[in-house]
């Protein structure tokens, strides 16, 4: 299953979170898989997009970011596979 994280960074945190993701990596437990991010131009938030068969790695991930970083988690599908979906239905 796919998932969009939306992560919002806490004021003044910026510079500790590339700290440490430079020191640490991401930090994620085995069988969560990050594939790409994106930052928006202020640096106040991050869109990550994870895969996964176990959201409880989600929870797992976050708690080891949350000094910094508050989250909303998505969970998604492709756009190719939401209109499968809904051809179905139509």
């Amino acid at each position: 299953m796919l998932y969009m994280v939306v992560e919002s960074f806490h004021a003044g945190a910026v510079p500790g979170i590339y700290r440490r993701a430079r020191e640490s990596g991401r930090m994620l437990p085995a069988g969560l898989e990050y594939l790409d991010s994106w930052v928006d131009l202020e640096f106040s938030r991050c869109f990550q997009l994870m895969r996964t068969d176990d959201p409880a790695l989600l929870d797992a991930w976050t708690r080891k970011w949350s000094d910094l970083v508050d989250f909303e988690v998505i969970a998604v599908r492709a756009s190719a596979d939401a209109a499968a979906v809904i051809a179905t239905r139509a």
